[in-house]
């Protein structure tokens, strides 16, 4: 894996009086999603004495950096309420800039709300000129804001009715929550790009990016929010549930299953996502067995499931090749002439006895720009392996994705200017296969019930017409 990355997570929570601690912790489930900033809003609709507020009352904090180090136990005292909602960031297009530091909160003339984004609005720059023409202002780079201004300046009554118009006038991917004094919102985009999933603890109803967020705060796993749904959840715990576009196949994202879901996570009508994973390697050795290799080793750990597949198809010994040290940050030195690869060995070390001598398969999810690949199999080389069989558990990436994953630009991209033969020799293999577009579809279950976007790997993008590379 070189440079792909996940835009971020969300978490909404409705009817506890722990709000701010079950987002905190649905929060830290969903670490991997994002490290680059994190925050909470929290609402009631009473103020601290107990008496109407009219409006509500919000209370919310964001910071950068891990959910750990941003968020103590003095600011989780400061948000009460017993609604809330929680998001983790990597940017993509919108920049590291504290303004884009989610969710937003703001105020409309049918009350204050807070709003969280996972995803990408492919007309977002469009729609952002248009509204500023119109007189709007923005304070982010962030397209979150497009869809809070399309909220905020809809003339229709309820909330509910303002969102459906938002996201009949929206392209692209996204999974939402929308919080007001008394109601929480979970809106997924009709391709269904980015999960979202619905669950219950008690009395409460928790909305999050992923199911491993309900295994550590002990909740229901009740159903996934579907494509092109709004689901309208209030302080009684009523739900409502509506269905504003016209039907459409979804699209969901394969990099979810493939690398991005964690794997105990449960998404897109599947069982967790390991096991899907161990399925992807057994395929991969069963289109691309290694007649000479003695062992089975991950890159770690996207990996990790992948290798376990390949090798218990192929009957071949499972060892820990790599091992990934799991507390690196960012550092303040790269001594590039005195440590040669050194971001690579900063993050992972070979186990020399494991690898001496012996014929070596590699699994690793995907090849992006292929440098970290090259270097990885530079380090077995020198620690003594004899023969290296890289095995890749996605079909080449040879497109841009422009629904909520940071990926390079086309030029970027290995497998969009090189073939699988000259891609072998760039990252110094002795063989390299990758799993076929066949053999992924049959792997994630593709078929009449459920479909995904594939365009990172064809090129053919859900939307009718190419998408627009917000900026």
């Amino acid at each position: 894996m070189d440079s792909m990355k996940e835009e971020c997570g969300v978490v909404g929570v409705i009817g506890d009086a722990e709000a701010a601690n079950l987002v905190y912790l649905g929060l830290y489930a969903l670490q991997h999603r994002g490290q680059e900033a994190c925050g909470i809003v929290t609402a009631s609709p009473e103020t601290p004495e107990g008496t109407p507020a009219p409006d509500g009352r919000f209370y919310d904090h964001k910071s950068f950096g891990l959910v750990s180090d941003g968020i103590d136990r003095d600011i989780l005292s400061e948000l009460p309420g017993t609604s809330g909602i929680g998001h983790v960031r990597y940017s993509t297009y919108g920049g590291r800039l504290f303004q884009n530091v989610q969710p937003f909160f703001f105020r409309t003339s049918i009350g204050r709300l807070a709003i969280a984004h996972n995803g990408n609005l492919t007309n977002a720059t469009a729609i952002r000129r248009e509204l500023e023409i119109a007189g709007s202002i923005f304070q982010s780079t962030s397209d979150t804001e497009v869809f809070m201004h399309l909220i905020a300046r809809s003339q229709k009554q309820n909330l509910r009715e303002r969102i459906a118009e938002a996201m009949a006038q929206v392209k692209g991917a996204y999974s939402l929550v929308v919080l007001s004094k008394d109601r929480l919102f979970a809106i997924r985009d009709p391709f269904g790009f980015r999960p979202l999933v619905l669950g219950r603890r008690g009395n409460a109803h928790i909305v999050a990016s992923e199911t491993c967020v309900f295994d550590l705060i002990e909740a229901e796993f009740l159903r996934e929010v579907e494509p092109g749904e709004i689901v309208e959840i209030d302080v009684t715990q009523k739900i409502s549930s509506y269905y504003p576009l016209q039907k459409r196949k979804s699209a969901y994202c394969s990099f979810e299953p493939i690398y991005f879901a964690r794997p105990d996570s449960r998404l897109f009508g599947s069982d967790e996502m390991y096991y899907l994973r161990r399925q992807i390697g057994h395929r991969l050795f069963k289109e691309a067995p290694a007649k000479d290799a003695a062992i089975v080793i991950a890159i770690p750990d996207s990996g990790l499931p992948m290798a376990y597949g390949y090798a218990e198809a192929s009957r071949l010994p499972f060892e820990m090749g790599l091992i990934r040290n799991h507390y690196v940050g960012r550092t303040f030195i790269e001594p590039s002439q005195a440590i040669r690869d050194f971001g690579v060995r900063l993050k992972l070390n070979p186990v020399k006895r494991v690898l001496k001598d012996r014929s070596v398969v590699v699994v690793d999810d995907s090849i992006v720009r292929g440098t970290t690949a090259a270097k990885i199999i530079k380090m077995l080389r020198r620690a003594g392996a004899s023969k290296i069989h890289f095995r890749i558990g996605s079909p080449p990436i040879t497109d841009p994705c422009y629904f909520g994953i940071d990926t390079p630009e086309k030029s970027s991209l290995l497998a969009s200017r090189m073939t699988v033969e000259e891609i072998r020799q760039f990252v110094g293999a002795d063989t390299l296969a990758f799993l076929s577009l066949e053999g992924l579809k049959q792997a994630l279950g593709e078929g009449s019930q459920k479909s995904f976007c594939y365009a990172c790997f064809t090129g053919v993008y859900p939307e009718e017409t190419p998408p627009e590379k917000a900026t």
